[in-house]
This record gives C-alpha cells, sequence and structure tokens, in this order.
C-alpha cells in the first residue's frame, strides 16, 4: 500500500471523530454566576445541544460578590467584592475546563456595581453606586492582575454602569440618582478620563439610567432606567462620543401597578433582538431591533426567575442565561432567531442571592 493510499485510509478512519468534535475543535460555553450572599461563584457549562447547565465547581470568595467582568481574549475573569474591603479579585480562565485559578486580589476604592475592562485589557473600569465616583484600575498586561487605583473622578449621585466604545475613545457612565450618561475621553496609553464635550446627556427626571449597550456597528446605544423603567434609544456619535434620543419605550407588562424595579439589558449577537428584565414583576420583556433605524417594536414579556437582576446571552444567540436573586436559582432560555421568542426554561439552583452572569465560549 503506497504513502498516500495509507494517509487516505486513516483520514477515512478519522472522520467521523473529526465531525461529531467540530472538525477537531470541539467549542465549550462557560457560564459564571456571581451569589453576593453565599460568597462564591458558580462555575457552569451550557451544554448546547440540551439547552441546560452543568455543574463544573463553586469557587469560594470571601466577600459580598456582585458585578464581573471578563477580559477581551477572554482568558481572565474579574469579580468586585461589595462588602468590605472593597476589592477585586482576578481569576484565570482555564481554556480546557473553565475553571477559575485565583490570581490575587487589589483594592477597590468603593463598593462598585459595575466593572468593564477597556478594549486593550489593560484597564478596569468601575462605578460606585454608594460612594458616587467612577473609578480606573491598572491591569498587568503579563500577568492579566488587576492592580492599583490610577484615577479617581467623584460623580452626580449613584454611578451605576461605566464601559468603553469599541473604538476605545470613549467611555460612558450612568448616574442613577444624577439621571444622567456622562461622556469621557479615554486615553488608552495611560489610562486617563477627562471630560467630553458636551459632558452630559440628560434624561427625564427621577428616570435612574442604570445599564446600557452599544449595537456592534455603534450606532446605536440602549440605556435602561431602573426607577421608571424606560428604555431609550440613541443614536450614537463615534467621532464625538455623543448620544442624540431616537425613541423612548418601556418594559413594563401591560397592566402593571407597581414599582418599576428595572435591571438589565442585552442584544442578541446579530443586532435583531434586544431583552431587558424588570424586577418587580420578574419578567423579561423582548423587542424586535429595525436594523436600518435601530428603533424597537415590542414583543412582549415573559416571566423568568424571581428578582432578576443579571442575565446574559450566549455568544451564538441561541440561549439566554437568567438568575433570580430570590429564587436562586438560574433559567436557560432557547432564543428563536426569527422570532425572538424565548423557550420553555429549563432551571438549576444555584448559591444565595445570584446577582450578575458572564458568558464565554473558548475552543
Amino acid at each position: 500500500m503506497t504513502t498516500s493510499h495509507t494517509l487516505r485510509r486513516i483520514a477515512l478512519l478519522l472522520a467521523p471523530a473529526l465531525v461529531a468534535a467540530g472538525g477537531g475543535v470541539h467549542a465549550a460555553t462557560w457560564v459564571y454566576v456571581s451569589n453576593a450572599d453565599s460568597q462564591d461563584i458558580s462555575v457552569l457549562e451550557l451544554d448546547r445541544g440540551q439547552g441546560t447547565l452543568k455543574p463544573v465547581e463553586t469557587v469560594n470568595v470571601g466577600g459580598m460578590v456582585m458585578p464581573m467582568a471578563v477580559s477581551p481574549d477572554k482568558r481572565y475573569l474579574y469579580a468586585a467584592l461589595r462588602s468590605q474591603p472593597f476589592r477585586v479579585a482576578s481569576f484565570a480562565i482555564d481554556g480546557t475546563s473553565g475553571k477559575l485559578k485565583k490570581l490575587g486580589e487589589a483594592p477597590l476604592a468603593d463598593s462598585m456595581a459595575n466593572i468593564a475592562t477597556d478594549a486593550t485589557g489593560r484597564w478596569l473600569f468601575a462605578a460606585s453606586y454608594p460612594g458616587h465616583k467612577i473609578t480606573v484600575n491598572g491591569i498587568d498586561p503579563k500577568t492579566g492582575s488587576v492592580g492599583a487605583i490610577q484615577q479617581l473622578i467623584p460623580t452626580a449621585p449613584n454611578a451605576h454602569a461605566i464601559q468603553a466604545d469599541a473604538a476605545n475613545r470613549f467611555v460612558l457612565a450612568t448616574s442613577l440618582g444624577g439621571d444622567n450618561v456622562s461622556s469621557w475621553r479615554f486615553d488608552a496609553q495611560t489610562g486617563n478620563l477627562s471630560p467630553n464635550d458636551p459632558p452630559l446627556t440628560t434624561g427625564a427626571p427621577k428616570s435612574g439610567p442604570r445599564h446600557f449597550v452599544w449595537d456592534k456597528a455603534q450606532r446605536f446605544l440602549y440605556l435602561l432606567d431602573e426607577l421608571d423603567a424606560g428604555l431609550h434609544v440613541y443614536a450614537w456619535d463615534a467621532a464625538r462620543g455623543t448620544l442624540q434620543l431616537q425613541q423612548s419605550t418601556t418594559v413594563l407588562p401591560a397592566g402593571f401597578t407597581g414599582k418599576p424595579w428595572a435591571a438589565d439589558l442585552h442584544l442578541t449577537p446579530d443586532g435583531r433582538h434586544l431583552y431587558a428584565s424588570e424586577r418587580t414583576s420578574s419578567t423579561l420583556s423582548g423587542f424586535k431591533v429595525d436594523a436600518a433605524t435601530g428603533r424597537l417594536q415590542p414583543l412582549g414579556q415573559t416571566p423568568t426567575e424571581k428578582t432578576p437582576r443579571s442575565f446574559a446571552i450566549d455568544p451564538g444567540g441561541r440561549f439566554l442565561v437568567a438568575v433570580g436573586q430570590d429564587s436562586h436559582s438560574a433559567s436557560v432560555y432557547a432564543i428563536d432567531a426569527a422570532s425572538g421568542a424565548l423557550g420553555t426554561p429549563q432551571q438549576l439552583p444555584l448559591g444565595k442571592n445570584p446577582n450578575w452572569v458572564e458568558i464565554v465560549e473558548l475552543p
């Protein structure tokens, strides 16, 4: 038998295994949930065939762990502790198992409601709700560990979310008590923030701007209010770092009579659908996104975990994972790509007070 025949035969024998393994590369999807009151992080694997979560490990953190962020290269997970001493824990993500290896801790300036990295992974932004401030910490590019605080900026009351645009030129931060979104010019070389011009986009009084997300093309920004459950579409001027209101709607179910308490929002990766959580009604609201205008068309509500402070959508856009602060569990929903409808949830018990979800897909 010739060498070419032998190689061909080996290829034929290996073909079924390679196909089953996705061409020899098996992508895995890992879900990380911070459980504030049990002071730990649940590491889970998302089975994309079954639409279920499988426990991998539970990592004790030793404090009230809440907001988390993943590095741009998906190698590191950062978790902020909102109990004293205020600090952020850095973890390396194992590319094979999804497990976490603690790298160290660094001080934070206050109790932080939100953390996020810049596009280079060299800087960590944080927003403090009780401390009325935003900060920048350095990240060691060699180790991936968060280091010292580099900058601290006082803000209007109750800073809540902070995030850089895709170009890494501007950083936006919400002030829930000040009813505004502040815009900052960002120097990625030094990590320095400076006020943009104009510095603020102001919302309605007592609306409580909370979380926001850009579309992938960076043409639009979607902003969710906590206190009135308003959902706003802004045109984003990527050159100037400014916002222009295009549409306002609500995430409240029809006939809602309670006190609004909206929480989180996310777009599907293809940008076709947006979802937002509301804690009083324990619902997820769905919206169809107009590709040309960015405007939203309501699709209705889906009941979910009790008090859904956080949820996330997997990088493939096939599943939504929501957690309930008062149900202490997670639900996985299959997303219908055409209609945006959420399927029958698959549930999994978690630790106490799950409140933040990050999803990482690794080859």
